[in-house]
């Protein structure tokens, strides 16, 4: 489509160019801009590195590795002009990278940050920040691997392959960058997703085996969690009003209001340990004063707690671990509930007053 500048009452058409007539290059140059301002791109992602290449025994390197909400791991590839068989490229990376951790992913971002530079100290504060979580939830991150290929031209042969993996449930897609040219020689860069195309359903294609299946699996861990909640809300509810209320729940964290703005009591379950703790948000002088007196606290709680305060990272919390979780054998469920309802029991009695002292100043 025609690119036109509006200028004083007249649309004036912009010429289009070519990358390299322009001088830019693809890495030095383009490969620089969308990692600064990723969002080009049309989605909400966080770039974890850029020209990544951390694995043995090979020196390819994946032009940017990004993270989305849903904390699936992005593979972004750029060709500056005719993108020829970047699709194949671009799969080879996904698969290199499928089964990166949160901690690899945490260390890439590091580097990252650290070239661009930036400390690097906090980066783990800024994953767990940027996808909402509290913890790192490894079972939840990186679950599928995303591609976006990125060029100013892309192939007849290219778009048939990328709508054929499509079909078989890969989630791959193409951004088309056309460089436009000003009479007053600024540069205008026209983004477009090509595939899917946002408004042509019939590009939408069913999910594929392996998609199903890693589904399947997503849907019975949030069944068993429920299950698991089911349980547990029902024993707290004999013991306390706290959680009073709540439903059972797929995630797997469960909170409730300390009485107090910013405090709240959270159950966490996993699959084979589980937490309960108070989540302070923005109020690192109360956890301070609290963590002076750490060991009167735990004796009176009746053994170690955590004590969490990252830098970067406004919230803190104090808690303590229960043996057990929603993968436990199903016998065992009762004892691990009533362990995590009477050490919520004795988190609440112990902080309570506490929180209370604060609130009336």
């Amino acid at each position: 489509m025609p690119v036109y500048e509006v200028n004083d009452g007249t649309l004036i058409a912009a010429n289009p160019t070519r990358f390299y007539v322009e001088g830019l290059r693809e890495r030095q140059d383009i490969q620089r801009m969308l990692r600064d301002q990723i969002a080009v791109l049309g989605e909400d992602l966080l770039v974890l590195s850029d020209e990544y290449g951390g694995w043995i025994d090979s020196n390819r390197r994946i032009d940017l590795l990004c993270l989305d909400p849903e904390a699936n791991l992005v593979v972004v590839e750029l060709k500056r002009d005719d993108a020829g068989h970047m699709e194949l490229q671009a799969i080879r990376y996904a698969a290199m990278i499928a089964r990166m951790t949160f901690a690899e992913a945490v260390d890439a971002h590091t580097q990252y940050l650290r070239r661009c530079g930036q400390s690097g100290e906090d980066a783990e504060a800024k994953l767990l920040a940027y996808l909402n979580w509290q913890e790192a939830e490894q079972e939840e991150f990186g679950s599928s691997v995303r591609i976006i290929l990125a060029s100013a031209a892309f192939s007849k042969e290219l778009t048939t392959t990328v709508l054929w993996l499509r079909e078989q449930g890969l989630d791959i897609s193409c951004i088309r960058l056309s460089p436009y040219k000003l009479g007053d020689g600024r540069l205008l860069l026209d983004v477009q997703p090509i595939i899917p195309l946002p408004e042509a359903t019939q590009f939408q294609t069913q999910i594929g085996l392996k998609r199903q299946a890693e589904q399947k699996a997503k849907v019975e861990r949030h069944e068993v969690r429920y299950e698991f909640w089911q349980g547990l809300l029902a024993l707290a509810a004999e013991k306390t009003p706290l959680h009073a209320g709540r439903s059972p729940s797929k995630d797997n964290w469960i909170s409730a209001s300390a009485g107090l703005a910013g405090f709240t009591f959270v159950y966490t379950i996993r699959q084979r340990d589980s937490q309960v703790h108070l989540w302070i948000d923005d109020n690192q002088a109360f956890f301070l004063k609290l963590e002076a007196d750490r060991a009167l606290i735990e004796g009176e709680f009746g053994g170690d707690l955590i004590w969490k305060r990252e830098e970067g990272q406004r919230g803190t919390l104090i808690g303590a671990l229960v043996e057990g979780g929603y993968r436990s054998d199903r016998e065992d469920w009762p004892k691990v509930q009533q362990a995590l309802v009477d050490a919520m029991l004795r988190l609440e009695r112990l902080l309570k007053p506490r929180l209370n002292q604060l609130k009336q100043g």
